[in-house]
């Protein structure tokens, strides 16, 4: 049996589609510059139109920023917040790993088609969100695959999904911080939590919050 045929044929099996013409499609990404003409999805539409922070940060996040996402994304989703985030690994993968936890909701949103899995390794992540009536979804068709210039053109819709943005880690030149640049252009809140001044996944955060970014360090911190 070819097991990754037969979860290709249920992702197309299960996609929708949703184009910016649809009642459906979601208001907060209307007004926001570049806005995706369609939608590919599958999972829980609503989630779309819900009070929602997106939790971002380096890929190769050190074990407290492992702990900080998944925390975080475990407390705010506790209190009903849907996290979005990329499903990349580091941050990413923590912050849904803690919605989940905390039997919340959560939004993946990809990099490349439905049908391709980036990064391999959080397949089961994949199907977990969708399990727990989250929602995966991309501007991509089925096929494309995960682009470099895909993740940057991705984070428009990471953050303007989102009615604020938190910063777990990132370096002082990162993609963590064109989704921030986003955020700012969308009028969207910038939460950060500070870090170690030694740490170079710290020098984004701690420099976001010279320039004016809320610190966070517990969870009532965030008000949305």
């Amino acid at each position: 049996m070819n097991i990754n045929k037969n979860i290709n044929e249920v992702i197309k099996k299960n996609m929708q589609i949703i184009k910016y013409e649809d009642n459906k499609y979601p208001k907060k990404l209307k007004n926001i510059y570049s806005y995706p003409k369609k939608l590919y999805f599958i999972g829980n539409i609503k989630l779309l139109n819900y009070r929602s922070i997106a939790i971002i940060g380096c890929r190769k996040c050190t074990k407290q920023g492992a702990i900080n996402s998944y925390r975080f994304g475990y407390e705010l989703a506790k209190k009903g917040v849907c996290i979005v985030s990329g499903l990349a690994t580091g941050i990413d993968t923590y912050s849904h790993l803690g919605a989940l936890k905390a039997k919340g909701k959560t939004i993946a949103v990809l990099g490349s088609g439905l049908d391709v899995i980036y990064p391999k390794e959080n397949k089961e992540l994949y199907f977990e969100i969708i399990r727990n009536d989250g929602l995966i979804l991309t501007e991509y068709p089925l096929g494309s695959k995960p682009e470099k210039y895909h993740f940057p053109e991705r984070n428009r819709i990471i953050s303007g999904l989102s009615d604020g943005v938190l910063v777990i880690e990132a370096k002082e030149k990162s993609g963590t911080l064109i989704t921030v640049d986003f955020a700012l252009e969308q009028g969207k809140d910038i939460y950060a939590i500070p870090g170690d001044i030694t740490n170079e996944n710290s020098y984004g955060t701690n420099n976001l919050i010279k320039e004016g970014a809320i610190p966070v360090t517990i969870v009532e911190d965030i008000i949305i």
